[in-house]
């Protein structure tokens, strides 16, 4: 059993709450003295769990520009002085206008009533705002929205995070405009965008009925052609995982993901977060968590990747702090909460798919670099130590049983070496990143996991706020503080497919 602070999801007053094992499942249950009792699977495994949360790090957080802690988590964000976890991937929100209505969505102006769409000094700043940071400065943004598609400047606004110095950026889209237009793909990449957050809820029509409102396949399937065409050959395929909707697939996306790789870097499965459009009263019904994910993945793929190959994210900790020892250089660190997503690494030999740790002793090499890592960290030169720490690194692989056209030991040789985006980029472009991501609602919502997210919202009154509390606190606030209200020739001049399409569809 385990006390953690959670909310009430009805008046969303802070409460007491517990987690604990039933019949293998992690539990929370909490109680308002107002609303009652309320009950919800917070982690359907209990042995993943234990794993998971030995990879438990704590980070140093932001040290300028915090809100002081009054009224407390979750209450306090701006980003609050609490806060354990730099921004390692910054979403900025540029319109909440959108060429579809799917009902899973988290905001949509004809939904809300009211247009928030920052204009581009204000997206400036608060890109500003992410690259002052202090210790570490913000490397990786994420425009998204409603759809960032619809405004006709996001390629000036790409290419300012770009001259900013963004080493990473990129779009959560629908794919809806990038499979209109090829044009539309080369400027985009041109502008300097680096990858394509595309949302792709399964493989046939069926999945895309329930969470798009009609057949969205062939759309993702021509904004996938025109990504290839033009150059754009980062995508990653996001998948919204629904329990009884599109869990059935996820062995379909992974080997289509697979299939594409020429393009397609990875797939993350986002299981729903019932916040924002989708209906509440099923979370009971439709929950799903990460680990029920990596049971469904392990049967997909008879066995391919079994559970034993996810790890949370916080087990890159040791890398990076080794790599920011090397480089003396502080670099964004992966202290999010262990429980708040997993990964693996994929790489495909003969139509067969194999996880990283198949041939790489993962929990050995993670050890090991955390072992040496305090060597680093005082004077004189690091040439002799580092030529020492890279000879031990083919003892945590086996080359045997590693694809034959991979040369994994130098792949992460140079990429502790050097620690750069490109050496980095060389690795995935070899193989296929899966994750997952469960963000939190009202009725699973776990405070200490939100003081060490990673995943953050810069708004226009210079604040930045945990994903999590942004969707379930705070984005009606900010939308309604900076919006105007909608009307009907906001739309879009076309919709998205026309009236024979979607009849076909």
């Amino acid at each position: 059993m385990k006390r953690i602070l959670s909310v009430c999801p009805e008046c969303k007053k802070v409460l007491d709450s517990t987690l604990f094992e039933e019949n293998g499942k992690i539990m929370m249950k909490k109680i308002c003295p107002e609303h009652g009792t309320f009950t919800d699977i917070y982690w359907s495994d209990s042995k993943l769990y234990d794993r998971f949360r030995r990879y438990s790090y704590v980070g140093s957080g932001v040290s300028n520009g915090t809100n002081s802690s009054s009224c407390g988590c979750p209450w306090d964000c701006g980003i609050c002085s609490k806060h354990k976890t730099g921004t390692l991937l910054a979403n900025i929100d540029v319109t909440n206008r959108c060429n579809l209505n799917c009902p899973v969505c988290f905001a949509n102006a004809r939904a809300s009533g009211f247009v928030y769409e920052p204009d581009f000094e204000q997206i400036k700043e608060m890109m500003l705002t992410l690259r002052n940071q202090e210790p570490v400065p913000c490397y990786a943004v994420q425009f998204a929205g409603g759809e960032p598609t619809v405004r006709e400047d996001l390629p000036e606004i790409i290419e300012t995070a770009q001259k900013l110095g963004f080493s990473q950026i990129q779009i959560a889209t629908n794919g809806v405009r990038l499979a209109k237009s090829q044009e539309y793909c080369e400027a985009l990449r041109a502008a300097g965008l680096h990858t394509v957050y595309l949302s792709f809820d399964g493989v046939s029509d069926e999945p895309y009925r329930a969470t798009r409102g009609f057949n969205a396949f062939p759309v993702k399937q021509k904004a996938l052609e025109n990504c290839r065409q033009t150059g754009l050959d980062s995508v990653v395929l996001v998948p919204t995982l629904i329990k009884g909707i599109n869990d059935h697939q996820v062995g379909d996306i992974v080997h289509f993901a697979a299939r594409n790789g020429d393009v397609v870097r990875g797939v993350n499965f986002q299981p729903v977060a019932f916040a924002g459009r989708i209906d509440q009263a099923l979370h009971k019904e439709q929950r799903i968590t990460i680990p029920d994910l990596v049971a469904l993945l392990e049967e997909q793929t008879e066995g391919e990747i079994p559970s034993s190959a996810w790890y949370p994210a916080s087990a890159a900790v040791p890398i990076i702090r080794f790599v920011s020892a090397v480089r003396r250089v502080p670099l964004p660190e992966f202290t999010v909460h262990p429980l708040c997503g997993a990964a693996t690494y994929i790489f495909e030999s003969k139509g067969r798919l194999i996880p990283i740790s198949e041939f790489v002793d993962v929990d050995g090499f993670l050890e090991f670099l955390e072992s040496v890592t305090p060597e680093f960290e005082g004077q004189g030169s690091n040439v002799t130590k580092l030529a020492k720490v890279l000879y031990h690194i083919p003892r945590y692989i086996d080359e045997a049983r590693s694809p034959k056209d991979l040369n994994i030991v130098s792949l992460i040789s140079n990429f502790l070496k050097n620690g750069t985006r490109e050496h980095a980029a060389q690795f995935h472009r070899k193989s296929l990143f899966f994750g997952a991501m469960h963000f939190q609602d009202l009725y699973n919502l776990d405070l200490e996991r939100v003081e060490h997210c990673g995943i953050h919202y810069a708004t226009p009154d210079g604040r930045v706020i945990p994903f999590c509390t942004y969707n379930n606190f705070h984005r009606e606030g900010v939308e309604a503080r900076y919006s105007k209200q909608y009307r009907k020739n906001m739309e879009l001049e076309t919709e998205p497919l026309d009236v024979q399409e979607r009849g076909a569809a």
